[in-house]
């Protein structure tokens, strides 16, 4: 049987920042080749500092791109035509300077305004000091471009080039390799429509104060860029977040849970997933009071509240089980009980589950899930979101295509 290697035959523009890393993209442009993907390189003057074009030209089998303005390359191979040319562009090492660059629309060198032109997907593999790494000027860069559709694959952990030890090393090559052909597979929710909730709900007592939660809707955004990035045609429904849409979702903003389940039951007829990853409050306030709410001198306000409508229950009531269901559980404690119960009692197909509070869960950008369905449970372990996400998603296309191949044997 022959081996499946998902970069054969891609045309990769392999873009060089300015890092000390850049030594590594020579044995980076070798195991490309090697898994049969023809590589053009393009270089900033900063990386040329610390690796020459020569040793990038041997390797690829190409001219080495490195002025924006070189009539010889604009004659051959210029930035539209390599915009155009490339099936994927990966930045590697992404320094910060040119991660800042990129996110402010940037085309005053040639990688940048070949990024800037380009339809094909952008992954970046940053490289910088760990100082540089945590600043919250790259994390806000990196959550902007992510926001746009760019990929973002590493840093790891370790020694670092400055003496000191901490995130912000490039992933070693083999690990890009490995991570760039999980993004380039093929599309296996292809012509298939996934719809999500992320967030909270904000439940109002009056105009002003409302009863919500500590949801910042980063998984569920994850997951929606992971199902896009699987080839689905994605609608998220969010409730009050300040996270930017992930390139080609649809959104809907809502704010109660009453919008979100009318929202939920004006989509789902046109789903074949739905992950209910939102936050839902439990409760609302059973009466709310049209003007603001004065302070008394009244040592206590007592609330009456109501239970809000289960949206995902409503949704498997209502598509028969034909719709492959995934819910979501928030717990502090005997998580793995609580999941367990709630896939039975509520007859999800799956459903993950994690640990919140005390800095875990919400408002983070790391976690970890216990995914259970019938016959089955997983551990998929802390990492970023937006690699849980991928990893979720794989899962879930896997369980979702197991049961449609036993409902139509």
């Amino acid at each position: 049987m022959t081996e499946m290697r998902p970069l054969s035959g891609k045309q990769l523009v392999l873009g060089v920042s300015g890092s000390i890393a850049a030594y590594k993209a020579a044995d980076l442009i070798r195991r490309l080749r090697d898994e049969g993907a023809e590589i053009r390189v393009v270089m900033t003057h900063g990386a040329t500092e610390f690796i020459t074009p020569l040793t990038l030209q041997t390797l690829s089998g190409h001219p080495v791109a490195i002025e924006l303005l070189d009539a010889d390359q604009e004659s051959a191979m210029g930035h539209i035509a390599l915009a155009r040319w490339a099936d994927w562009i990966i930045v590697a090492p992404a320094s910060a300077d040119t991660i800042a660059r990129l996110t402010h629309g940037r085309a005053d060198d040639l990688l940048s305004a070949l990024i800037l032109a380009t339809e094909s997907p952008v992954v970046l593999a940053p490289a910088m000091n760990n100082k540089m790494w945590s600043h919250a000027a790259t994390q806000e860069n990196l959550s902007m471009l992510r926001g746009r559709g760019f990929h973002c694959i590493g840093p790891a952990s370790g020694d670092q080039a400055c003496g000191e030890q901490g995130e912000g090393r490039l992933l070693e090559p083999t690990e890009i390799v490995s991570e760039l052909s999980k993004l380039v597979v093929p599309k296996q929710l292809q012509n298939k429509r996934v719809l999500i909730t992320a967030g909270p709900t904000f439940e109002p007592i009056d105009p002003v104060r409302f009863i919500g939660n500590r949801s910042s809707g980063k998984m569920g955004f994850a997951l929606a860029q992971a199902a896009r990035e699987a080839g689905a045609e994605v609608t998220l429904i969010a409730g009050p977040v300040s996270l930017s849409t992930p390139s080609g979702v649809k959104r809907l903003d809502v704010e109660t849970a009453q919008e979100m389940l009318d929202a939920v039951n004006t989509e789902t007829g046109h789903s074949d997933i739905f992950i209910s990853c939102a936050a839902v409050a439990d409760y609302r306030p059973l009466q709310v009071e049209a003007n603001k709410m004065k302070k008394t001198t009244h040592d206590r306000l007592v609330l009456e509240l109501e239970p809000t409508t289960d949206i995902v229950a409503t949704v498997v009531s209502q598509t028969e089980n034909k719709l492959f269901t995934v819910g979501f559980a928030a717990e502090t404690r005997h998580i793995a009980d609580y999941a367990r119960d709630k896939l039975q009692r509520k007859k999800l197909d799956m459903i993950a589950a994690n640990q919140v509070g005390d800095g875990q869960g919400f408002a983070v950008d790391d976690n970890a899930l216990q995914v259970f369905w019938e016959g089955g449970e997983i551990v998929l372990p802390q990492t970023p979101k937006t690699q849980l996400a991928r990893d979720l998603m794989t899962l879930i296309i896997k369980r979702f295509y197991a049961k449609n191949s036993t409902e139509n044997s």
